[in-house]
């Protein structure tokens, strides 16, 4: 996929997008894990301190008692993670667990709301998460205010926030990996109506469609519509060059005829000036041919038309062998099946009639016509084993001078060959053949599957 796609730049930025969502959600569901394990904890808390504070007694003497403390082992452990203790208000006896040894738990400071929860420091140095309750049992003689304080080291409680993010973190990735996914899916599936659009356009470049059919989504449409409205004014455009180059031919016929008559004319008195008429007749005849070869490769526009090579090649060396220099010569055809032009059978067949008769005239027993597709491009080449062209003599041609002014027409339809081969899209280079004489190599790119 190309740097500057469009589908890569969709899909580059959902994902980001994607990214930062999943990124802000996992951050969001770790604060509410914590927010939760949190409020959990300090539920769990609660209920010891309630407990404790149902099961604290006061002896005569004035000392506090616990009959029954919380099953939980870590209780009675030295620094096990939780602790509870109970302390009088006045500053009178304490009870603490086991698990604080021989520390103390502070407690936590009032609250609006019972029961008080915040964080204190533990006996081992650690953070504890802690709940106070503040409760009223009866004495001898009176009341007596306990502060009921269960507490949790919060390193247990960040092993459960490790091992959420042990699980959020594959799932978020796995998400992420679903979800880019889909997202690709769903950009190729918006994007199809274009992937649709470009085959249509290849349609009318191969010339198999005439117009953009109507079929695409609303969105596209006003595109489709503007892009057949260019099809048809160019075609109108291109048809009303057609004709005036046609009109132009038209127009100088008679012209040139009156000028070949008067050569001939005052051939018998004054033969210099009829060759100068004559000539200068005949080089406006090979413009307005040139011209008109000109306008009609520049008609191809989108819609070129493909035609098929290897009939219009065999079609002119069948013509060619019936003239006096073709029947002696042996001609190769090898041309593949498939190969089309990119323009219309009449430009090809004057290509090819100019190359061929051109390769007619100055071969001496062979020449060879191969044709294939390579590297999605259509190759023809046309040799001989006549003695070729110099580099000058092909610097004249794109110049649209002749080659060689002893044999008619050398050279000239070379050039209006050229002109017609470029005018479909087609490269047209001339080399040595192995053969000996000239090759013509025609090249040109051929239209997307």
């Amino acid at each position: 996929m190309k740097s500057g796609s469009l589908r890569l730049r969709l899909g580059l930025a959902a994902a980001g997008l994607i990214a930062l969502a999943l990124a802000l959600a996992g951050i969001g569901l770790t604060l509410i894990f914590d927010r939760v394990l949190d409020a959990r904890t300090v539920d769990g808390l609660d209920r010891t301190a309630k407990f404790i504070a149902g099961q604290v007694t006061l002896a005569p003497d004035g000392s506090l008692s616990l009959p029954r403390e919380p099953a939980d082992p870590r209780y009675a452990a030295p620094y096990g993670g939780l602790y509870w203790q109970v302390e009088q208000e006045e500053g009178g006896g304490a009870l603490r667990s086991r698990s604080l040894w021989d520390r103390s738990l502070g407690t936590v400071p009032d609250a609006p709301t019972e029961p008080a929860f915040g964080d204190l420091s533990g006996p081992d140095g650690g953070r504890l998460i802690a709940v106070t309750r503040r409760v009223t049992i009866p004495g001898h003689g009176g009341t007596v205010q306990l502060a009921v304080t269960a507490a949790e080291d919060r390193r247990d409680l960040a092993e459960s926030r490790a091992t959420f993010l042990r699980l959020l973190v594959p799932s978020l990735l796995a998400l992420f990996a679903a979800l880019t996914l889909a997202m690709s899916l769903f950009v190729r599936r918006a994007l199809s109506p274009f992937r649709t659009l470009r085959t249509d356009l290849a349609a009318i470049h191969a010339g198999t469609r005439a117009r953009l059919p109507e079929t695409f989504p609303e969105e596209v449409r006003p595109l489709v519509a503007d892009l057949n409205r260019l099809l048809d004014a160019q075609e109108r455009d291109l048809e009303r060059a057609r004709t005036g180059a046609g009109d132009m031919a038209h127009g100088l016929k008679t012209p040139l005829a009156v000028l070949d008559a008067l050569s001939r004319r005052v051939d018998g008195t004054d033969p210099a000036l009829a060759a100068e008429i004559a000539e200068q007749a005949q080089a406006m005849g090979r413009q307005v041919e040139r011209t008109l070869a000109r306008a009609r490769a520049a008609s191809g526009g989108l819609r070129r038309r493909a035609c098929p090579v290897a009939p219009a090649a065999e079609r002119i060396v069948g013509a060619l062998k019936r003239l006096p220099e073709g029947e002696a010569l042996r001609w190769e055809i090898a041309i593949a099946g498939g190969l089309g032009f990119p323009g219309d059978e009449g430009d090809l067949t004057e290509i090819l009639g100019n190359l061929l008769d051109n390769a007619r005239k100055w071969a001496h027993r062979r020449i060879r016509v191969a044709g294939r597709v390579e590297a999605a491009r259509g190759l023809l080449v046309l040799e001989d084993d006549g003695p070729g062209m110099s580099e000058a003599a092909i610097a004249g041609i794109a110049r649209g001078r002749r080659w060689d002014e002893s044999r008619p027409g050398t050279g000239f339809g070379i050039a209006i060959a050229r002109d017609l081969a470029e005018g479909a899209g087609a490269r047209m280079s001339f080399g040595r053949s192995d053969l000996g004489g000239l090759r013509v190599e025609l090249d040109w790119p051929l239209p997307p599957a």
